[in-house]
């Protein structure tokens, strides 16, 4: 006659999971109480983080208005020392560029003044410029319009002119509108609209603007284009620059003449890389104290449950099955405080955003990542308390009062 031994039941992960919560509903306050202060280090983490993301994002629409990612093309010299063209296609072939997102050009008109009216002196020109420009060119710089409007498709083909906020200034014009009217080449141009100052251009602010087509017919314009401009991908400014001025002139690159990027890209990385650095270390500091608050839980949790431990064991139960309860049941812990922090997170991001009129922007990496971080350092946290829970004998844990 033969005897076989007693096989312990099998747990499926089903059961694990069932079993770990019982912990969790025997003691709906303690899981609460530590599941909320491991929402709160999840929360701070991303709540940290998307306020920072936030505010990186308004500072860098902020530099972007400044022209972080605006570089110009402009005719250099010859060999011989006299001043270089660009050739009549310059601005088509650098619009496929690929990083390229937009061109547009300026004309210089030569040897044309702008006047108030006829009765001032010819000698007295106020250092004012006439430029061919396109239609584009405003969208392309960013500069807004102080009154009126900018130039269209219609007016760029009559005589209408929008002037730069210098060139309102010295020449007296407060408002533009079909009766106020300048003196540009002997003929009189009406005054569409004038400029806010445009930082990023500020050849523009002394200036009068008029129509490409308008001033080839009127104005003896040669519409050859003295200055390019583009804007490009922030991430790509430099490797624009570098074949810049050989797609805009491919037989004479050397006679062509590129901006260099604006500083403040230089200070849009550096920002994003200090951004960077100060998330990543607040990030850790937020998992860590919520990882010390899941594994003190636990240890706690298996000193006041050693006769449910003793009589789980003297059931049958293995040691293996105890550390997968209570494995679980640490995950389960920081599975619902990660969930928690990460919505009470995102929610205080978009409460502040919002009330400091920025975008909002949680990264996802973040939420994911908080989610994803607390349940590992849950399991990490939860293994040691596990497995001193499996090693205790049935009768050292029975015999605990």
């Amino acid at each position: 006659m033969t005897t076989t031994g007693l096989t312990p039941a099998r747990m499926w992960p089903r059961d694990v999971l069932k079993v770990g919560a019982v912990g969790l509903r025997t003691r709906p306050l303690r899981a609460f109480l530590s599941s909320l202060g491991i929402a709160i280090g999840i929360a701070a983490m991303v709540s940290v983080v998307g306020i920072s993301s936030s505010s990186q994002a308004e500072l860098d629409r902020k530099l972007d208005a400044l022209g972080t990612n605006l570089l110009t093309v402009t005719p250099g010299q010859t060999f011989g020392g006299d001043d270089a063209t660009l050739p009549d296609e310059s601005e088509s072939m650098v619009a496929r560029i690929g990083p390229i997102e937009s061109v547009s050009a300026v004309g210089e008109v030569s040897d044309t003044n702008v006047y108030r009216n006829n009765k001032i002196p010819e000698a007295e020109t106020s250092g004012i410029s006439v430029l061919a420009a396109r239609t584009t060119l405003r969208s392309a710089i960013g500069v807004d319009v102080r009154s009126g409007t900018w130039l269209n498709a219609a007016t760029s083909r009559y005589p209408a002119t929008v002037l730069g906020a210098k060139t309102a200034d010295r020449l007296g014009i407060g408002h533009a509108g079909p009766d106020t009217k300048v003196l540009i080449g002997g003929e009189w141009f009406t005054v569409v609209g004038i400029l806010e100052p445009a930082p990023l251009a500020p050849e523009l602010d002394t200036a009068a603007l008029v129509g490409w087509p308008v001033a080839e017919s009127l104005l003896d314009f040669d519409g050859q284009a003295t200055t390019v401009y583009t804007r490009s991908d922030p991430d790509q400014v430099d490797q624009v620059q570098a074949v810049l001025g050989a797609t805009a002139n491919p037989e004479q690159p050397n006679e062509v003449e590129v901006s260099r990027p604006s500083d403040a890209l230089a200070a849009q990385k550096a920002a994003g890389e200090a951004f960077t650095g100060l998330l990543l270390g607040l990030g850790a500091v937020a998992l860590l104290v919520g990882g010390v608050g899941v594994a003190n839980t636990m240890v706690i949790s298996v000193l006041e449950r050693r006769a449910e431990i003793g009589l789980r064991r003297s059931l049958g139960a293995t040691r293996g099955q105890v550390r997968a309860q209570f494995l679980a049941e640490s995950l389960l812990l920081s599975t619902l405080g990660g969930l928690g922090g990460a919505v009470l997170g995102s929610g205080v991001t978009a409460g502040y955003a919002a009330y400091q009129d920025w975008p909002v922007v949680v990264p996802a990496w973040a939420v994911a990542g908080g989610i994803l971080a607390t349940v590992g350092i849950g399991s990490l946290a939860g293994l040691y308390p596990a497995v001193r829970a499996s090693r205790l004998s049935p009768t050292e844990a029975l015999a605990t009062p």
